[in-house]
């Protein structure tokens, strides 16, 4: 089969289409025929070694995937033609770029009735951060008033519409030529974090979700008794023990593989309630191209791999 694997640290170029061995499935696991599989930050900072999440090359980057169940150990629960979406393995390397990956299967789910594999494959990662962050972390309830960074992002953009189905209040913060989009979210609120500083802006929040590094600034405006949940500073104990002695709540979140969730979030995509918004698409030999888009920062949503 064709993998995208990676011999050495270093920018995109390092990312090679080879073949290697197809995989086999043992009991519990699926051989999954990948249609689609999503890029997130998390993928280019692992190339760069900006995050050593694999240890040394080479390795297979990706997790993000939707596709068709080819094989089904025993076990397994999905029969041969099941349509499933996941993030296998994570954060140990799942080779999600790539025509075929065996994986547990109670790390995947059906795929949601309502969408294709593109924007299956969006979903995984970004909204278990989100689920994980805002509804088990965060507890966020009807009427909580919530503030989001980097909204129009790929985590950022499907927490929005995690916490409206949740009955919260949404302030977002994005930059001004995508308000549009983050309004068209379901967002009640939208502020330019480029000409207005959101800590004199925000007041009295009971959550806020930071993707941004940004948790010590955020502090001021949660109300005494707020949460904070952080995805890139999850390991910070200073922040951590900062956020408890000024009367917070600290939640580090690192995304795990779920089904449960999965399942819950598929149900919210095919009631309509969330939709994963893909900027662009690529075929697998352009994958060098995606990665310097993503790592551009000026997405909105996500980038999808076409397999």
């Amino acid at each position: 089969m064709r993998a995208v694997i990676q011999n050495s640290i270093g920018g995109p170029e390092v990312l090679e289409v080879v073949e290697v061995a197809r995989p086999k499935p043992v009991e519990g696991e699926v051989l999954v025929r990948v249609h689609a599989s999503a890029l997130n930050p998390v993928d280019t900072m692992v190339r760069s070694g900006a995050l050593p999440l694999l240890g040394e090359p080479p390795f297979g980057l990706g997790w993000d995937i939707s596709g068709v169940v080819e094989e089904a150990g025993p076990g397994a629960g999905f029969a041969v033609g099941d349509e499933v979406y996941g993030m296998p393995y994570f954060p140990r390397a799942a080779t999600g770029y790539a025509e075929y990956v065996a994986a547990p299967a109670q790390q995947l789910a059906r795929k949601p009735a309502s969408l294709d594999h593109v924007h299956a494959a969006a979903l995984p990662l970004a909204a278990l951060t989100a689920w994980q962050g805002l509804v088990d972390a965060a507890r966020l309830a009807a009427g909580d008033r919530v503030l989001i960074h980097r909204a129009a992002g790929g985590v950022g953009h499907l927490a929005v519409q995690i916490a409206k189905a949740r009955g919260a209040y949404v302030i977002a913060l994005a930059s001004a030529a995508k308000h549009e989009f983050v309004r068209g979210l379901g967002a009640d609120e939208v502020i330019d974090y480029r000409t207005t500083d959101f800590t004199e802006a925000v007041r009295d929040v009971d959550v806020v979700f930071d993707s941004t590094a940004q948790g010590e600034r955020s502090l001021g405006v949660l109300r005494p008794g707020g949460v904070l949940v952080t995805i890139l500073e999850h390991r910070d104990d200073e922040l951590a023990a900062t956020t408890r002695a000024s009367g917070r709540r600290f939640a580090g979140v690192m995304v795990a593989p779920d089904r449960a969730s999965l399942e819950a979030i598929t149900e919210l995509v095919d009631a309509d309630r969330i939709r994963p918004y893909v900027a662009e698409t690529f075929p697998l030999d352009e994958v060098g191209r995606a990665h310097e888009l993503i790592e551009s920062g000026r997405t909105q949503g996500k980038i999808v791999l076409t397999v």
